[in-house]
C-alpha cells in the first residue's frame, strides 16, 4: 500500500494484523485505552458557514452541501461577473461544490491555492517553528505554486492536516468517458506527485492514463480525474487494516460522481487502500459508473464481486512480485478487507499486469496493466488482455467501438 515492496512492509503488516486483533478484543471488553480525538473544524467548513450567511441581489446563498442539480441551476442564474466574484470571496467553498461549474471550480481553487501559498511563505520564515516544522512550509509552499502553474485544473482542494486535493486532465465539461483514479495509503498534497517514481503518485498515475487512453482512442472525448480528495491511512497501521477512512471517502467519492458534468460514463480505477474505498463505495454509485479496475488490493470488503451491489464490471489484476498478495485476505471484526479480487472464487474479470513492477507499478508505460486500464477506459473491452492467457476475462463484453 506505500510505494515500494520491501520485507519490512510484509512483517509490519503482519505485526500489524495482530495488534489491530488486540486493540479490538480490548475494545469490546470497554478495556482499551485508545482514545479519539475530534478534529478542529476544516477550512473548508469555515468557507460553507461562510457562504450559508451570504447574499447576492439581496437573495440569500443555498446551501452550499444542497442537491448538485439545484446548485448547478442557481449558477446558472448569475451573471458570469456574479459568478466570479463568488469564486473570489468564498475560494473553499465554490472549489469543493459539487454543482458548482467545473470552470468555476478550477478558479476558486486557484485563490484558494493563492491563499495557501501566502500562509506557507509566512510559515517558512516563522522563528517558533523548528528547522524542520520550516522546511515542511517550503515543501507545502512549493508544492502550491506548481498547482497554479497555468495549465491545471484543481477540481478540489481542502488545506486541512496533510491536504486533500483532485485535479482533471482533460476536458471534464465535454467528455463522454471520465477515468477517476483513487489512490491508497499514504496520499496527501504533498505525495499527490512525485518528481522521482512519477507514475508511483496520483498525478504520474493519471496523466499516463490519460496519455494512453488518448493513444488507444485518439478520437475519444476523454477526461481522468486524479482523485486525492479523501484523507487516506498514514503507512500500514490500523487504519489501513480497517474501514472507516474508506467509508468517510466513499461518501465523497460518491458525491462527486453524481454531481459530474455532462452524461459521461464513468470508469474507477482504485489501487491497493483505494480498492477498499471503492469497494464500500460500490453499493451507492450511480449508475453512469460502468467499470470499477482495482490493483494491488487487499480486499474491497466484500467475499464475491456479486456482494458489491453495483452492476458495474468489476475488474482485478496484481503482478507477480507485489508484496500485497502475502497480505492475509480476511475479514474478522473489522479487521481486515476480505477476498482477494484476482482469486477465482471472488468473480472479477482477471487482467494482465504484466511489466508492472512491485506494489505502485500499475500504472508505468509500457505496461499490460496500463494497456488494459486505457482499453476500458475507452470502452474498447475486448481489447483487454485477460491474465494467464485466459480470455474468460471478455466473456459476455460488449462492443469495441470507443466513444
Amino acid at each position: 500500500m506505500t510505494s515500494f515492496d520491501t520485507s519490512p512492509q510484509l512483517n509490519a503488516w503482519r505485526a500489524l494484523l495482530a495488534l489491530a486483533v488486540v486493540f479490538i478484543m480490548l475494545a469490546t471488553t470497554g478495556w482499551t485505552a485508545v482514545h479519539q480525538h475530534r478534529e478542529a473544524a476544516s477550512p473548508v467548513d469555515a468557507a460553507r458557514s461562510a457562504w450559508s450567511k451570504g447574499w447576492i441581489e439581496g437573495h440569500r446563498l443555498p446551501d452550499p452541501t444542497g442537491p448538485p442539480a439545484a446548485l448547478a441551476r442557481f449558477f446558472a442564474s448569475l451573471t458570469a461577473q456574479q459568478r466570479h466574484r463568488l469564486a473570489a470571496r468564498y475560494p473553499l467553498a465554490v472549489g469543493n461544490m459539487n454543482g458548482a461549474p467545473v470552470g468555476l471550480r478550477y478558479t476558486a481553487n486557484r485563490h484558494a491555492l493563492q491563499a495557501a501559498r501566502q500562509v506557507e511563505r509566512r510559515r517558512m520564515h516563522d522563528n517558533r517553528l523548528s528547522p524542520d516544522g520550516q522546511q515542511d512550509a517550503r515543501r507545502l509552499m512549493q508544492r502550491y505554486e506548481s498547482l497554479l502553474l497555468p495549465d491545471r485544473q484543481v477540481l478540489a482542494f481542502d488545506p486541512m492536516g496533510s491536504g486533500r486535493i483532485a485535479e482533471v486532465m482533460g476536458n471534464l465539461a465535454a467528455a463522454r468517458r471520465v477515468s477517476v483514479v483513487v489512490p491508497g495509503v499514504d496520499t496527501d498534497v504533498l505525495t499527490f506527485q512525485r518528481t522521482d517514481h512519477r507514475y508511483t503518485a496520483p498525478v504520474g498515475m493519471a496523466d499516463a492514463l490519460y496519455d494512453a487512453e488518448r493513444s488507444a482512442a485518439p478520437r475519444a472525448r476523454t477526461a481522468v480525474i486524479a482523485w486525492a480528495d479523501y484523507t487516506a491511512p498514514s503507512g500500514i497501521g490500523v487504519d489501513a487494516a480497517t474501514a472507516g477512512r474508506a467509508e468517510d471517502g466513499a461518501v465523497r467519492l460518491n458525491a462527486l460522481l453524481e454531481a459530474l458534468p455532462g452524461r459521461s460514463s464513468v470508469a474507477l480505477y482504485c489501487h491497493s487502500y483505494g480498492s477498499v474505498l471503492c469497494g464500500v463505495a460500490a453499493r451507492r454509485l450511480p449508475e453512469r459508473v460502468t467499470d470499477i479496475a482495482v490493483s494491488g488490493s487487499p480486499g474491497m470488503r466484500a467475499s464475491h464481486a456479486s456482494q458489491l451491489g453495483t452492476d458495474a464490471r468489476i475488474w482485478a489484476m496484481r503482478d507477480s512480485d507485489d508484496w500485497i498478495r502475502d497480505v492475509p485476505n480476511l475479514e474478522v471484526g473489522g479487521l481486515g478487507h476480505g477476498a482477494d479480487p484476482v482469486s477465482s472464487g471472488f468473480g472479477a474479470r482477471v487482467l494482465s499486469a504484466d511489466g508492472a513492477r512491485g506494489h505502485a507499478g500499475y500504472f508505468a508505460p509500457g505496461t499490460d496493466s496500463l494497456a488494459n486500464f486505457a482499453e476500458i477506459g475507452v470502452g474498447a473491452y475486448r481489447a483487454v488482455r485477460c491474465a494467464h492467457e485466459v480470455v474468460t476475462c471478455r466473456s459476455g463484453l460488449p462492443g469495441t467501438a470507443p466513444a
